[in-house]
């Protein structure tokens, strides 16, 4: 009796996102309250000054961050489905591949975490228009360097590893799996 495949899903995880928040208004926070109590350091409050700039600057993206962790946090839909049909990537894409434009699909380490790298048919990567980005540093979908139709997804944020992610494209399609 072969036991059912299940479908894995992966959405945001709610105490990494709601953490990113709060840390960044932490900052925020802290640097308002070292400057207000008086600091000799403090910046004036002119755009001449370009200490004032650059720690608005600053709070701009510390800002950026805490909508991003409340908005991911609130976003209860999976980003990423593997089933029976393929690899569903949300991410705002919402991209449905199926199984036969997969080529590969394989674990890297980039630093300390393991991340899942899925390499795609040329004529499959092409129609799916991942928008892949090599600047936005938040985004879970990025192209690989040197190889023009595979994407990393990155598992930072999500409740699920990319290792586990692997095991779920191993029950579906084992003969993807490179080592």
């Amino acid at each position: 009796m072969v036991a059912a495949r299940q479908p894995l899903e992966a959405r945001y995880g709610a105490f990494h996102n709601l953490g990113m928040a709060v840390v960044s208004i932490g900052m925020v926070v802290a640097a308002i309250v070292h400057f207000a109590t008086g600091s000799t350091n403090a910046p004036t409050l002119s755009l001449n000054d370009p200490r004032f700039v650059l720690f608005a600057v600053l709070a701009l993206a510390m800002a950026y961050y805490v909508f991003l962790g409340v908005s991911r946090y609130l976003d209860r839909n999976p980003q990423i489905v593997i089933d029976h049909d393929g690899l569903l990537l949300g991410f705002g894409r919402n991209t449905r591949i199926p199984w036969k434009d997969i080529q590969w699909v394989r674990l890297r380490r980039l630093a300390l975490r393991p991340q899942l790298q899925v390499g795609l048919a040329p004529e499959a990567f092409l129609a799916t228009d991942l928008r892949l980005s090599h600047l936005n540093l938040d985004d879970s979908l990025r192209p690989i360097r040197g190889m023009p139709s595979a994407v990393l997804v990155r598992d930072n944020g999500l409740d699920t590893t990319a290792s586990a992610m692997l095991d779920a494209v191993k029950a579906f399609r084992p003969n993807l799996v490179q080592s």
